[in-house]
């Protein structure tokens, strides 16, 4: 699910401290001088001067994704002494804000939305980023990316991580023992959705339940059908209020999206009926796939993490994903996507260190390795990204002639795309007409 970013300071603080770090090295003077001074450790260089410092970092990251975020930046630690200590919960928007206003705010959080982020901005709680966290930023995303966390001229996040959602999980060895085709045309995707259905199988699962965020991954669904339907100049109308909430385009794209996701000869294999999407984990949704008692599942390139371990994710392996087709080709061939930023709520040059060093081709390519992940950070090295998945993800985020959208939940003020869009779906979910949730959210909207 996807994305969170940071800001301020680091100007003379991080160049004195830079430059003190660089001449530290060696010198015995604190514990991790030895470290310091190593070859591995040359990249860090500009980051020395804080050992001993511990850093916070808030985000939604939870699981083996959290247990890759701790070895991601393990060499940084080691070399800088600065000591990251990371959180993630299940409950990362809601209790972001009771910790900020509570006075109990972290040093970074990992931000999705940047509805939520520009919340933070507007009230005066995150740290616009600093001179070099800003620098390394724009030599490493495209405006674009920055825009999402741009707020009044000034920069108040990076981007982290970034994921494409326009996929569909499935099963090559299925596929092929069934002779079914991937479809490549939104006519062709509910051909073969019958086609599974009369089979005796459910084409469809999926799954909504995702603690406090419970909801988004049907948000999803119908962001993806509207950019199809509509192309994204009406998405970018929606997304900024530009056309309501209630707009018959967007209840002609949610109703498209219900012929999949209400349709219960095609839901919810493996799970039950319909009303099973709004009790079924995100994290669980796409399982059923590796026994067959599901043929597809709609969900991003991040999803790659919650396969049962030793599933292999191929184009000949156990499962794979292909773009979910276009309804109208004139439409193009747009791709929704999201991403984290980090945004920092206190700027001790130690969190600034952290905060540049995350927007770095360093930090990206150290993460890539480990696998299952991808950024639209400009430095990330294609060949350090092993999940093919993930591949295909990245050259389509570094392809300048795709129409790369943002999650429109996340663009959207925090009361609505974190809210009543999140909870107006799992009303849809669970039975209530279309026309009565749209009308609800746009009501909600202020």
């Amino acid at each position: 699910m996807a994305f969170a970013r940071s800001r301020q300071a680091l100007a003379i603080a991080g160049v004195l401290g830079l430059a003190l770090g660089v001449t530290a090295c060696g010198t015995g003077n604190d514990k991790k001088s030895g470290n310091a001074s190593k070859p591995e450790c040359a990249p860090y260089a500009k980051y020395q001067g804080h050992d001993g410092k511990k850093v916070t970092i808030y985000s939604s990251i939870r699981d083996i994704e959290a247990d890759r975020l701790d070895q991601s930046w393990k060499q940084f630690e080691d070399c800088t002494g600065i000591d990251i200590d990371h959180e993630g919960s299940g409950e990362f928007e809601a209790q972001l804000g009771v910790r900020v206003d509570g006075g109990n705010a972290p040093d970074l959080a990992f931000i999705p939305q940047p509805g939520l982020l520009k919340r933070f901005v507007d009230s005066g709680k995150i740290k616009e980023v600093g001179a070099d966290t800003k620098a390394m930023a724009e030599q490493n995303f495209t405006p674009d990316w920055l825009k999402y966390s741009t707020v009044n001229g000034k920069l108040y996040g990076v981007p982290l991580g970034s994921n494409v959602k326009s996929y569909v999980w499935y099963s090559p060895k299925t596929f092929k023992e069934k002779g079914w085709t991937v479809p490549t045309t939104w006519d062709e995707l509910i051909s073969l959705s019958d086609k599974i259905a009369a089979s005796g199988t459910k084409p469809w699962c999926a799954g909504i339940e995702s603690g406090d965020a419970t909801g988004w991954p049907a948000t999803d669904w119908i962001e993806d059908v509207l950019l199809r339907t509509q192309g994204v100049e009406v998405y970018d109308q929606w997304t900024t209020h530009g056309i309501p909430f209630n707009d018959p385009k967007v209840a002609d794209a949610v109703d498209k999206a219900g012929t999949i996701l209400k349709n219960e000869k095609y839901m919810n294999g493996g799970f039950g009926g319909v009303k099973s999407i709004a009790t079924t984990s995100f994290q669980e949704a796409g399982t059923p796939i590796t026994t067959g008692k599901c043929a597809m599942h709609r969900q991003a390139s991040f999803y790659a993490n919650q396969w049962p371990q030793g599933t292999k994710v191929a184009e000949d392996g156990d499962v794979f994903a292909f773009y979910f087709p276009a309804v109208d080709p004139a439409k193009g061939k747009p791709v929704l996507g999201a991403g984290e930023f980090v945004s920092a709520f206190a700027d001790r040059p130690e969190v600034q260190a952290v905060q540049t060093y995350l927007a770095s081709g360093e930090y990206v390519n150290s993460r890539a390795k480990i696998g299952d992940w991808l950024s639209a950070n400009k430095k990330l090295d294609i060949n350090n990204v092993p999940n093919p998945v993930d591949k295909l993800s990245v050259q389509i985020l570094q392809d300048p002639k795709t129409e790369f959208r943002f999650d429109g939940s996340d663009l959207m003020p925090a009361a609505v795309g974190a809210g009543t869009f999140w909870k107006g779906m799992v009303d849809w979910i669970n039975g209530k007409d279309t026309t009565t949730v749209l009308n609800g959210i746009e009501s909600s909207w202020k």
